[in-house]
């Protein structure tokens, strides 16, 4: 019962995280393993839709997760090949879509500071 609990309250913390807070921590982890923005950008339009301009006005409005993936143009079809564990919890398996997405986006930004290649980590 208690990790029910515990997800609810991790789950309620993540739909209201504004992205633009967390964006820049992707761009963070990624540089530090000589990867760059570009790539990050590159994965986030990938997964959900947004481009250049919609993404920078996602971030100015302050959007949080919840708002920032109801509001994707478009989340990839493929995004159900992304599997594996990330914060402990097998992706493929999580039921709150919305939590699935964001750990859709921290796995792959994962992936790209371990270095995978672009065409892998885009489901290619």
């Amino acid at each position: 019962m208690v990790k029910t609990t515990n997800h609810s309250m991790n789950n309620k913390r993540i739909y209201s995280m504004v992205f633009g807070g967390v964006y820049p921590l992707y761009i963070q982890k990624a540089e530090k393993k000589g990867r760059t923005s570009e790539e990050v950008d590159e994965i986030i339009f990938w997964l959900t839709g947004y481009n250049k301009q919609t993404l920078q006005q996602q971030i100015d409005n302050k959007s949080d997760f919840e708002t920032f993936f109801d509001q994707a143009p478009q989340m990839n079809p493929n995004a159900s090949k992304i599997t594996g564990v990330i914060c402990g919890c097998r992706v493929e398996e999580i039921e709150d879509k919305l939590v699935q997405h964001v750990r859709y986006l921290d796995k792959l930004i994962d992936e790209l500071a371990k270095g995978k290649v672009m065409d892998k980590i885009l489901r290619k």
